[in-house]
């Protein structure tokens, strides 16, 4: 499996702390059948990114890796915060937050409320080349309440990712509920760990992917969690997806008028 939301990398952000433990947080996602892993530190006003920082600790934990045989291969993205100077330079350079520089982008929103006009930030962003991947939308109390503000993002091809977590409930009922209602619905194409820790926040998949196989087919599964993900991790196109339902009606919903003649 490929888990391309991790913050892996020690003292840069509210995950690992040392490289002990990102040493540790490693061994675990091998143990559970992670191969690669995307080191996805905040960009925002509280953690500043510094490509060349994370290119040199991305560099040293992989060495220590394979000294340990943890066969985990390392790659490079961001957990991208809707900020003016963010989406600037991310205009300016495609190839600066995205996972492994090919374009694919996590998107963080606000865990209240959502940025406005996203719907044209996403839009820009994918002027100048970037795939906007919406980070565990089920995790965000504003669209817990309203779905719908998912449907056009979806319709203009914003990808989604569930945290892996959050099917299993240990998200919260509301995080679980909308998780397994994104799944049923295939609008979901990626599931990851948003790991932090060892403990709490742990970097396992692998009993997500067998719940998710268990009630939406193996294949969809490993769309989730290998297909999908290796495309964004490589920088190949996304493979075929399955045909999403509820996606293309007409969504809105009805008036009392409307409900009570039927129009």
């Amino acid at each position: 499996m490929i888990d391309i939301h991790h913050h892996l990398l020690w003292a840069l952000d509210d995950g690992a702390t040392s490289v002990e433990i990102s040493i540790e947080m490693a061994r675990i996602a091998a143990a559970d059948g992670i191969s690669h892993v995307v080191c996805s530190p905040h960009a925002n006003g509280q953690y500043p990114y510094e490509p060349r920082v994370i290119a040199e600790k991305i560099h040293e934990l992989q060495r220590l890796l394979d000294n340990e045989k943890i066969a985990v291969k390392l790659g490079h993205g961001c957990d991208f915060h809707m900020s003016y100077e963010n989406i600037q330079e991310a205009k300016a350079d495609p190839s600066r937050f995205s996972i492994n520089g090919h374009g694919y982008l996590l998107v963080e929103v606000p865990d209240y409320g959502l940025p406005r006009g996203l719907t044209e930030i996403f839009y820009q962003l994918q002027l100048v080349g970037l795939t906007p991947i919406l980070t565990h939308p089920e995790r965000n109390p504003t669209l817990q309440s309203d779905q719908l503000r998912i449907v056009e993002w979806l319709q203009r091809g914003v990808l989604v990712q569930v945290t892996a977590g959050s099917v299993l409930g240990r998200m919260g009922k509301h995080a679980e509920r909308m998780a397994h209602e994104l799944l049923a619905n295939r609008w979901v194409h990626f599931l990851a760990t948003d790991a932090h820790n060892t403990t709490s926040r742990p970097p396992k998949m692998q009993e997500a992917f067998d719940l998710v196989a268990k009630k939406y087919g193996p294949d969809y599964a490993r769309l989730l969690c290998v297909s999908n993900p290796l495309a964004a991790f490589t920088g190949k196109p996304m493979p075929p997806q399955p045909e999403p339902l509820n996606l293309y009606n007409d969504t809105k919903a009805k008036s009392w008028w409307q409900r009570l003649t039927g129009r």
